[in-house]
């Protein structure tokens, strides 16, 4: 069944219609915003099949199918922006709400300067992804990988918490303009994991891994789920009994794939254009100058087949790009969606993201990673004496302007080149500005991990990633 026949007994003759053409009736929405003073309008229209699953030890303790239906309709005039959701797809509801966004800007002009030529020719980026809802893993399928998930979690007694959780995300959109984009699309994100806690008297540990892809709906069914039980479990008794490290300055060897997590929230958010609108990143004016190590080159991207941030088209209608953000510590470009070419002078980069219907576009990272080096692994631990290894990371915070903090859920004391010892309860604390420009060393082994970002847009699937990197000085808060 294709998403578009879930609602068909509730369309109407005067409603928009997935997987049909709606050309006229985006059209006549359109003009009547214009009319009514309106220099740009937008629609972005929206419908959605999730589903999430839980395994809780041996048993599935939740399933949660979820369906929506709506639209997001943003109005602007000169550099302010109004911004409407609904969820009427009626021509009478969607008219309504592009008379809200018109309230809400105060508009009096209808002396408009801008002149709308009509919808350009349909992109269609929907041809080859009709069939993706029936070919994507059925629930009874996943609850049985889950369960034989957790139960090869159970090595011994002392792994007292066992959890593997699966979530997919189905939607389908339509996005029309008035500068003529019109575009429609569908998007598949699934994503699985796996976490343990493990206990022996005082003692306590967690391990935890995720795997995530976009546009693949057999990818869940190629899962190693041996291989990631195994990994979550050695994780958690290699940290059992570790000992506590101590606080400190310095040297740090991050471990490829989720490791580039930092870089995202500590350097990444800030070259956003939402940022500099808000006046909140250091680098607003160091475009074309060195801001990073010489070794530091970062990209973001949408267009790595299969990585949980690629996307055929931007929730505003553009194709996404390659973006080089630093290149060898030099700064050359800013993360931009609409609003920020507008304010900023940045030109769009395809990054104009979005949670869901209800929330306006914003300038949001894809998949954004810290590219490859000449470095082995073992490069970078020989080159320190004394100093911590971080195999895995956990959770963290970031500050608005770019302070951060971030726990070791995995880590290892490095001792003359060599690893020695696991500990437990590293921090990881400093600020981009200065920890960008003592990264010296990138390793040969990128690899990229899904995630999902929380910013003023809603939560949104992402990539991070890099190789194995060395940082020659930072703060690691322990006991």
């Amino acid at each position: 069944m294709l998403l578009s026949k879930m609602v068909t007994s509730s369309i109407k003759t005067d409603e928009i219609k997935f997987g049909e053409c709606n050309k006229k009736l985006l059209e006549e929405l359109i003009f009547y915003g214009i009319s009514l003073g309106a220099d740009f309008i937008e629609l972005f229209i929206e419908n959605t099949d999730n589903s999430n699953i839980l395994a809780e030890e041996d048993y599935i303790t939740n399933v949660s199918p979820s369906f929506s239906k709506g639209a997001g309709i943003r109005i602007f005039k000169d550099k302010r922006d109004g911004f409407v959701s609904t969820n009427d797809l009626s021509k009478d509801g969607l008219m309504r709400s592009v008379s809200q966004a018109i309230e809400m800007l105060d508009i009096t002009d209808k002396n408009n300067r801008e002149k709308f030529n009509g919808l350009n020719k349909h992109k269609n980026y929907t041809l080859s992804k009709k069939t993706w809802i029936d070919e994507v893993p059925s629930i009874h399928e996943i609850s049985e990988k889950l369960l034989v998930s957790t139960k090869l979690l159970k090595k011994n007694s002392k792994i007292i918490t066992r959890k593997g959780s699966y979530s997919r995300n189905l939607q389908e959109v339509i996005i029309a303009s008035s500068d003529g984009t019109y575009a429609s699309d569908i998007r598949l994100h699934q994503t699985v994991g796996l976490n343990v806690i493990a206990s022996d008297a005082q003692y306590r540990s967690n391990g935890s891994r995720r795997f995530g892809s976009s546009g693949m709906p057999n990818e869940f069914r190629f899962w190693d789920h041996e291989k990631a039980a195994n990994d979550v479990f050695e994780s958690s008794m290699n940290m059992l009994y570790a000992d506590y490290v101590d606080a400190g300055q310095m040297p740090v060897v991050l471990s490829n794939k989720f490791g580039g997590v930092i870089f995202h929230e500590a350097c990444g958010h800030l070259l956003e254009t939402t940022q500099i609108e808000r006046g909140t990143t250091p680098f607003e004016n160091k475009l074309n100058e060195k801001i990073a190590h010489e070794s530091v080159t970062a990209i973001d991207e949408g267009i790595s087949e299969g990585s949980f941030g690629s996307l055929s088209v931007d929730d505003e209608g553009m194709e996404p790009e390659k973006s080089v953000l630093i290149k060898d510590g030099i700064l050359k470009k800013f993360i931009s969606d609409r609003a920020g070419e507008l304010r900023t002078g940045h030109k769009r980069t395809g990054s104009g993201r979005r949670q869901n219907y209800s929330f306006a576009a914003a300038s949001r990272m894809r998949n954004t990673y810290i590219a490859k080096g000449e470095f082995t692994k073992e490069d970078l631990i020989n080159s320190i004496s004394d100093g911590l290894y971080c195999r895995s990371m956990g959770g963290g915070s970031v500050g608005a302007t770019g302070q951060f903090n971030f726990s070791v859920e995995e880590g290892y004391l490095i001792k003359n080149g060599k690893l020695t010892t696991p500990v437990k309860g590293a921090t990881l604390i400093g600020d981009a500005k200065e920890v960008m420009p003592k990264i010296s060393m990138c390793g040969n082994d990128l690899e990229l991990a899904p995630g999902f970002c929380g910013s003023i847009s809603g939560s949104v699937n992402v990539t991070v990633g890099q190789p194995h990197i060395k940082v020659d000085s930072i703060t690691v808060g322990g006991r």
